[in-house]
């Protein structure tokens, strides 16, 4: 089986637990997220901070464990994560086992932090992890693509972080998910934001588990199938303001990338903000005027990665093969590691090589600058 050129646009760090009260500022030291084994009485190690559920730390390295094993997997400590977690050379043999040429690399337990009630905590906490990850991916840059971390209560702030992390080589940034209910992203507020982001031609992900609203820090709370099963609203709300208030209306160069939370449902959402806005967009309070239709701004600045979702197949016309792009998810529980280019040639063997191309390769490349 011939191999096909291959960039996940969405992989993972699994952060060393020491790294944050390492690097934070020092009046932040002893508040720092951190691994406590045993916590309060369970089996496991597990990744704490106020005012977050505590995860256990083997959840963020379960890819190639099978399903019926990880109950047993996740009572596991740090030191059963793969050496790619700490050595970005051994990250490099981990690509090429799988046949990845490279990886743009998200945060793991960064996620939940974008739910910590205190900002100046996050702030500290965010730009600690920016400078581990830059330092990093500095082995191998082609290869190795990090996202920084960005919250958004001081926007001038916000705007600085952008410029300082665009300058250290970060290809692009995570936001709220979903922001909080009293600011939403029309909010004028955030212009000055939006605007650096175009400038500096950095896309802006819209991660699952990043919301303001709770999810990233309560995700481990009750049933865990059901929360799955839902990941994917909060972007539907925040995509929906992004659309219909005009955002992408007025920053015709802002890149919004929806990550894994698959891609099915957005040309379903496309016709429905279609339809919602030609039967009510010239009423209510605050009626919004866009140029194009809303489905046609997603085609131009939304882009959308999945892992394993067999479903797009079937709605990717109405979306385009140009919006959509692959992820490995690597090392997190619903990567196929070492099996992706088995999952590639079975799942889209049937397209056409241009179509294939563009959604496990050259979107990525495209939209971060890979060479």
């Amino acid at each position: 089986m011939a191999e096909h050129r291959v960039i996940s646009a969405d992989s993972h760090f699994v952060e060393p637990p020491t790294m944050w009260a390492e690097r934070v500022d020092k009046k932040f030291r002893d508040r720092a997220p951190r691994t406590v084994k045993g916590f309060q009485g369970q089996e496991g190690e597990f990744f704490v901070c106020e005012g977050i559920s505590p995860v256990p730390v083997a959840a963020f390295f379960g890819a190639g464990v099978p399903s019926e094993q990880l109950p047993e997997h996740n009572r596991k400590g740090f030191e059963a994560a793969p050496a790619s977690v700490w050595d970005p050379a051994a990250r490099i043999k981990d690509q090429d086992r799988d046949g990845v040429q490279a990886e743009v690399i998200y945060t793991s337990m960064g996620m939940p932090l974008y739910g910590l009630n205190d900002a100046e905590l996050r702030t500290a906490c965010f730009r600690a992890y920016n400078d581990w990850a830059t330092e990093y991916c500095s082995h191998d840059p082609k290869r190795l693509l990090p996202l920084g971390l960005i919250t958004l209560e001081d926007i001038a702030a916000g705007v600085a972080e952008l410029r300082r992390i665009a300058k250290k080589g970060m290809r692009g940034a995570m936001i709220w998910a979903d922001p909080p209910e009293d600011r939403p992203y029309n909010h004028p507020d955030y212009d000055p934001f939006w605007a650096a982001a175009q400038e500096l031609n950095t896309p802006l992900s819209l991660h699952i588990l990043t919301g303001r609203r709770g999810m990233g820090s309560d995700f481990f709370k009750g049933n865990l199938a059901r929360q799955v099963a839902v990941l994917h609203h909060e972007i539907e709300r925040s995509l929906a303001v992004f659309v219909l208030d005009g955002v992408l209306e007025r920053f015709p160069n802002l890149k919004i990338v929806s990550a894994e939370n698959d891609v099915a449902w957005v040309p379903y959402f496309m016709w429905r903000m279609d339809f919602a806005h030609d039967r009510f967009g010239r009423s209510g309070a605050a009626p919004v005027k866009l140029s194009l239709k809303p489905s046609e701004y997603v085609k131009r600045q939304v882009y959308a990665t999945f892992i394993n979702e067999p479903i797009f197949l079937h709605t990717m016309g109405l979306y385009g093969v140009s919006n959509a792009m692959w992820s490995s998810d690597y090392p997190h529980t619903a990567a196929l590691w070492p099996r992706s280019q088995q999952f590639i040639q079975e799942t889209f063997g049937g397209l056409a090589e241009a179509d294939r191309g563009k959604i496990v390769h050259d979107t990525a490349a495209r939209l971060y600058g890979i060479d």
